[in-house]
């Protein structure tokens, strides 16, 4: 049973652990299928940049399924979430058709962010997602005006704000935590502690490796939940998102989920060891929540391989749509740099001249 170790405002400390399986067999099967259609999808767009159909950099969620699944599923569809870049498996949870979100990694036009954001900078206003964000941090102080920007408006709307555990280090973390703890806004920081801030540990980047704790320097409730347990993750954002939408506080929630693969598609990840990659084998989320359902005789090996067939072939259909989609028209490249039209905004492209003859 996974523990979900809690710090209370101020000093004082306690250890609680989470509500276990409460979910019904369907709704444990859903989360199955879930991760298991992140885990296809995540495969399939690591085959297409060998491929060179993805360009720039591609940040995959290889591992991290059952965090994503979790978190997502604690969320209602008008809750609002800020990401990083390794925010496919998020877009996909948040509702977000996989034609759409490959497209976008294949910079086409029908893709999320009309092909012009590519994997990094996925955007969808109707689902509420409200970017991928490439800067590390950038998405913080964003998501806690957003959260402002709630609490002015009224209602019961919570921002839930992702970011990895290098994110915790930086100035506009602290400076955001302080702010939403300041205001009583409703946020829910996540901090997605794989081990590495690229290719370093947070052993040795950080002088509290515990991040979770750093929310008590704002006397916010914070906790760490095991990443590769998607109930227990449930569980715990569940507890989160629903202090934030009831009581309007901040939370700080730190889920410990460690990657298969290197920091990005082209990441060898030499940095680890013959044995810590099998240990990270042994820990796959997916290959642990396929053998509870089958000992729980929720999931058999028949129903499994149907799952598997009927989600590879959506991931399928995904790529060939993506593949059959039109590029953007280099005409379309500014619609979107302001929200409103700019008087002498400069639209000039790299090859055109700087003045016009």
């Amino acid at each position: 049973m996974a523990e979900i170790t809690k710090a209370k405002p101020a000093r004082a400390r306690s250890r609680t652990k989470a509500p276990r399986k409460t979910a019904q067999g369907a709704e444990l099967v859903g989360y199955y299928r879930q991760m298991l259609l992140i885990r296809r999808f995540e495969e399939r767009a690591a085959r297409a940049y060998t491929e060179a159909k993805i360009g720039g950099y591609c940040h995959l969620n290889l591992g991290e399924e059952a965090t994503v699944v979790g978190l997502m599923s604690a969320l209602r569809p008008t809750d609002y979430l800020f990401t990083n870049y390794r925010e496919h498996g998020y877009a996909l949870s948040k509702g977000i058709e996989a034609r759409r979100v490959m497209a976008e990694l294949y910079g086409r036009s029908t893709g999320v962010s009309k092909g012009w954001g590519g994997s990094m900078h996925m955007f969808d206003a109707e689902a509420r997602l409200l970017g991928g964000y490439g800067i590390v941090g950038g998405q913080l102080p964003l998501a806690t005006g957003a959260a402002l920007a709630v609490s002015y408006k009224g209602g019961d709307d919570v921002v839930m704000c992702h970011m990895g555990e290098g994110t915790a280090a930086i100035g506009a973390f602290h400076e955001s935590l302080n702010m939403a703890a300041l205001w009583d806004l409703p946020v829910v920081f996540v901090i997605v502690n794989n081990g590495l801030g690229m290719g370093t540990t947070v052993e040795n980047s950080a002088a509290e490796p515990e991040l979770w704790r750093r929310g008590a320097a704002y006397r916010m409730e914070s906790s760490r939940v095991d990443g590769n347990d998607v109930v227990a993750v449930h569980e715990a954002a569940k507890v989160a998102v629903e202090r934030a939408r009831r009581e309007s506080k901040p939370y700080l929630l730190e889920t410990t989920s460690l990657r298969l693969k290197g920091h990005s598609v082209v990441d060898p990840a030499r940095y680890r060891s013959k044995e810590e990659k099998e240990a990270l084998k042994a820990a796959d989320p997916l290959a642990r929540m396929a053998l509870e359902l089958e000992e729980a005789g929720l999931l058999g090996h028949e129903e499994r391989d149907r799952l598997d067939v009927e989600v590879t072939a959506e991931v399928e259909d995904a790529a060939a749509f993506a593949d059959q989609s039109p590029h953007p028209d280099v005409s379309t490249l500014f619609d979107y740099t302001y929200a409103t039209p700019v008087e002498g905004e400069l639209r000039r492209l790299p090859a055109d001249p700087v003045f016009q003859a």
